[in-house]
């Protein structure tokens, strides 16, 4: 007789445990009771009613992440993919919403983001669709809250997290980028060889006027020297043409004496005398007395001439 009440006991000991259930910390549960909704029940252990009650489902109230990704066409006729990333979640006190309005809240978020999504590229060329993603974004959030919500979903954030055009498109794009760069290098040699020619141009010209500074200074000190000279040579009692001959006669004798001394040397001498000198000292004295006669000459002409 005890044996018949054991699978009774057992029964009851299974539909008692039956009508306790645990809810997870963000998660909610749709109770109903003969098919219609009953209750919401929240995290922590709850009961039902056994055989009457049943859990229809469990809705995550944590912020979820759904990646959609879209081709469409910009307004200078280049196809490019887009990658939009909608983060949302379940209203909590909009879970009756959320469980029976929507079977594929996935499919509705998706068509909402392809709408939107061909509505704003298509206004934009391919260069501000990667400057205004933000306003796409924007755009998108703007639209599936105002549409979402009604449902149960909120949605916290969307974001287009890739930008991808056509293979030939990145091509040219990266063409052009070098084809710029390359242009911008250029202009920098360019600048730099520019500054180089004008500093060896400066440099050559400060060379050029020391040098002629140091051929001037040079000559002023010779012509002190043949100065000093021909008055040591008058004070002994040698005139100033005898003197002047002296001077020419041992500056040649000393050109010739260095001359003698580079071995490698490339002047060549024409023929000459020791009165080489000398003559060519006369050859001055007549010249410049002949000069001095003619200025006279045309002097003494004009004067007549205006009286």
């Amino acid at each position: 007789m005890n044996f018949f009440y054991i699978p009774i006991i057992v029964f009851g000991l299974i539909i008692l445990i039956s009508a306790f259930f645990i809810v997870k910390q963000q998660t909610a549960v749709i109770i109903e009771r003969f098919g219609k909704f009953q209750s919401i029940r929240h995290s922590g252990l709850q009961i039902k009613i056994p055989l009457v009650d049943r859990i229809a489902g469990r809705l995550s109230l944590k912020i979820q992440q759904l990646d959609v990704i879209i081709e469409t066409k910009t307004l200078d006729d280049v196809f490019v993919k887009l990658k939009v990333s909608v983060q949302y979640k379940v209203i909590r006190d909009k879970v009756y919403d959320a469980f029976y309005k929507l079977d594929y809240p996935h499919d509705q978020i998706t068509s909402y983001v392809f709408d939107v999504v061909r509505a704003e590229v298509p206004k934009m060329k391919l260069d501000d669709v990667f400057v205004k993603k933000d306003d796409i974004a924007i755009a998108v959030k703007s639209e599936l809250n105002e549409a979402m919500s009604g449902y149960g979903y909120d949605i916290i954030k969307t974001l287009v997290t890739d930008i991808d055009p056509d293979g030939q498109v990145k091509e040219a794009m990266n063409r052009i980028n070098a084809s710029e760069r390359e242009k911008i290098a250029a202009q920098f040699e360019g600048d730099a060889q520019r500054i180089l020619i004008v500093e060896r141009a400066k440099a050559e010209a400060e060379s050029k006027r020391l040098q002629g500074q140091g051929i001037a200074d040079q000559r002023r000190e010779i012509a002190r020297g043949l100065e000093e000279s021909v008055e040591v040579l008058n004070k002994v009692g040698i005139n100033s043409q005898e003197a002047s001959a002296l001077i020419v006669v041992t500056q040649h004798y000393d050109t010739l004496q260095s001359i003698g001394q580079e071995t490698n040397s490339n002047l060549i001498l024409l023929p000459n005398s020791p009165q080489a000198g000398s003559q060519m000292l006369n050859d001055m004295v007549a010249s410049f007395t002949a000069s001095n006669q003619i200025g006279e000459a045309m002097k003494n002409s004009k004067k007549k001439n205006d009286e």
